[in-house]
Parts: structure tokens; C-alpha cells; sequence
């Protein structure tokens, strides 16, 4: 997941403002107790800081992979 990539599914699934609000207001403990903004500057990469933004925000695990997007396949 590319940067853009990152905020494009923040605004899809929150909306524009109020994904900025949750990315630069909540502390996420799974982030070492920082906000996602906080850990994207340290250098997380944006997946793991889109994956741990959804559960901390309770989103549908089904939709941790994009609105509208179907979830990956596990491999065998």
C-alpha cells in the first residue's frame, strides 16, 4: 500500500474530514501508543497503519482491504 494509497481508503472509509480528525487524534496502542499521522512520519508503513487504524475504529475486518473491495484469498 502506497501512501496515497493510504489516505485515499482513510477518506473512503471515514470521509475527508472526519478520517483526518481519527488519523491525527487517535492513539492507537498497536501503533506504540501513537496516532497514525505520529507512526507514518516515524517511518510505519502504511498497511500496517491502515490495518491497525480498522481495528482501533472497529471497522468491518471486511472491509480492511478498501470499500467496495473484495478480501484477498488465503493462500493454502
Amino acid at each position: 500500500m502506497r501512501l496515497s494509497e493510504f489516505w485515499q481508503a482513510v477518506s473512503d472509509e471515514f470521509g475527508l474530514g472526519y478520517g483526518r480528525v481519527l488519523t491525527n487524534d487517535l492513539v492507537i496502542g498497536e501503533l506504540d501508543d501513537r496516532t497514525a499521522e505520529q507512526a507514518l512520519a516515524g517511518g510505519a508503513a502504511p498497511r500496517e497503519v491502515w490495518l491497525a487504524l480498522c481495528k482501533a475504529a472497529d471497522v468491518p475486518q471486511s472491509r480492511w482491504y478498501g470499500v467496495g473491495k473484495p478480501v484477498p484469498k488465503q493462500r493454502s
